[in-house]
């Protein structure tokens, strides 16, 4: 008779991100950290950032910081906030990073929400914590980081001597892999941010899924340039992601302008990055000479990429650019477009303006009005849902029951499926255009407006028709040294989509509006067109 068999140690390995960082630390230790900085570029090794992540949870906890508490980090991407991503939950904390692009009463709001107990700040970024520092009265002390003037927080800590005051190594705690390790808040664009807690385990799983083939396949050979914001979603799981993979970081700091980017990139030749559509578009027409050669790829999200910025950045700079998509919700990559095998090399942008296929890991599926489940046959629209071990389950500390359905969280885009899971958003729940009884897609509106020579952005909204209930406004902003003209576009665009999308209103704007993590804020554009506040013209 043969004993009954228990793997209890295969499944009771807890899934930390402890064991990210001393694999990183010891495995990768001379892969390098670098930050660039006014006074030119600052290296460290996997190795020397580990140590001092040791003495700053050693430091952390001297002031007090416990498992469970919440330390907020207000700061820009740089080997600070690596370090702090590290030592923060790794000794049992939560890690909270603060969206430096936050109204301050929204800022205000998630500081005291999380009821951070410290707040590690930029000294670059003072002024701006300074507008909420006398309203979060729960933070007991504020670390600075950088010897700038910060006298406008008051009394505050220095960094540096924090960690220079502690000795080598830390013993970390033993820790439960369902325990908090980030807690990130959504933007805000109706009512108040909503927290997302991630978990060690959803951490670790998410890390380990992002270093693979259908999502980014780091490893060791690459360096990854991070010019995602750290505070969006921990920057789309790449600094740990990276620092398991051993792969190289480059941190531009604010220095995220096309001019400063380029000249980084140049100097350090990254082979991988990620940005939101802005970014690229800066750089396509403000740096067009700049060598990117070094990088393999690009991945693109935070809102729809225009098929001519992918077409323009293969064929101008030879880089592909990977469309993304996911949210704060789902930790957050859900989608890539990486072409399908078998797809003819005629089809590789076809296949990248789409929003991408879903990833491993991810369960994915369509529903409509009445919560019926759709079929993947890229035809029927619906509702998109997720759920996954890295996708949210609830929000932070609030009830929000109507944003989950049977477990599955409601992302509130619509789309459609192919049988090989490719999705294509079309729009939100919150903009479709619903003209006569038929939906309008912003997005493909919108996309197909970007890819004319004079447009740099296009944002279309839905505005009160009397005939037809709601019809589109097209909002343009011009490519710089140039001119747009309603009527010629208006014209053009009659001969790229169904004749009932052209839209009857136009507007020419300097920018479109934007959210914190760079989306389109179409709630700005609708308010200012119900105020007569735009110049509409209908050619």
């Amino acid at each position: 008779m043969t004993a009954e068999f228990t793997p209890s140690t295969m499944q009771d390995f807890p899934l930390t991100v402890q064991h990210i960082n001393s694999f990183g630390r010891r495995v990768h230790a001379n892969s390098k950290v670098i930050t660039y900085t006014a006074d030119g570029l600052v290296e460290a090794t996997f190795a020397e950032v580990a140590e001092r992540s040791d003495r700053l949870a050693a430091a952390l906890a001297r002031l007090g910081v416990r498992p469970g508490d919440r330390v907020g980090t207000f700061m820009w991407n740089n080997q600070r906030h690596l370090e702090a991503y590290h030592a923060i939950p790794c000794m049992g904390a939560v890690l909270h990073t603060l969206n430096i692009r936050l109204f301050p009463e929204h800022l205000e709001f998630i500081i005291n929400h999380a009821a951070d107990k410290v707040i590690i700040v930029d000294d670059s970024l003072a002024p701006m914590l300074a507008q909420v520092i006398d309203k979060i009265p729960l933070v007991e002390h504020i670390i600075v980081c950088g010897d700038g003037d910060t006298s406008v927080l008051g009394e505050t800590l220095d960094y540096e001597e924090l960690i220079d005051a502690e000795s080598d190594g830390f013993e970390y705690p033993d820790l439960d892999e369902r325990a908090g390790a980030g807690l990130c808040y959504t933007s805000g664009t109706t009512g108040d941010p909503k927290g997302v807690l991630y978990s060690q385990r959803s951490t670790y799983l998410h890390s380990l899924a992002v270093l693979g083939a259908p999502m980014l396949g780091m490893t060791d050979r690459d360096r990854m340039l991070v010019i995602v914001p750290m505070f969006h979603a921990m920057a789309w799981g790449m600094p740990y992601a990276g620092w398991w993979a051993g792969a190289d970081f480059v941190f531009p700091q604010q220095y995220l302008q096309a001019g400063p980017l380029s000249e980084v990139i140049e100097a350090t030749r990254p082979t991988l990055s990620g940005a939101v559509p802005t970014v690229l578009n800066d750089m396509l027409h403000n740096t067009p000479d700049a060598d990117l050669s070094s990088l393999r790829y690009i991945v693109c999200g935070g809102s729809a990429v225009p098929r001519a910025l992918i077409e323009s950045y293969q064929d101008h700079f030879g880089v592909d650019v990977l469309q993304g998509w996911g949210m704060t919700e789902t930790s957050p990559l859900c989608a890539l477009s990486w072409t399908p095998a078998g797809a003819d090399e005629s089809e590789r942008v076809d296949w990248r303006v789409r929003t991408g296929r879903v990833l491993p890991g991810v369960e994915l599926r369509i529903c409509d009005d009445d919560g019926s489940e759709l079929p993947w046959d890229g035809e029927a629209v619906g509702e998109i849902e997720v759920r996954g071990p890295w996708i949210t389950g609830a929000y932070y500390e609030v009830d929000a029951s109507e944003k989950f359905h049977d477990g599955w969280l409601r992302t509130g885009d619509v789309g459609t499926v192919e049988p090989n899971g490719f999705v294509q958003i079309t729009d939100r729940v919150k903009d479709v255009i619903k003209s006569g009884g038929e939906w309008i897609s912003s997005v493909d509106l919108e996309n197909t407006l970007m890819a004319h020579p004079d447009v740099m952005e296009a944002a279309v909204v839905g505005v009160p028709d009397e005939r037809w209930d709601e019809r589109p406004l097209a909002c343009l902003v011009p490519r710089a040294g140039t001119t747009v003209d309603a009527a010629q576009v208006k014209e053009w665009l009659s001969d790229q989509v169904v004749k009932w999308w052209v839209p009857e209103r136009w507007t020419v704007i300097e920018e479109v509006p934007k959210t914190s993590v760079g989306k389109f804020d179409k709630k700005v554009l609708r308010a200012a067109y119900a105020a007569d506040e735009l110049d509409v013209v209908e050619p």
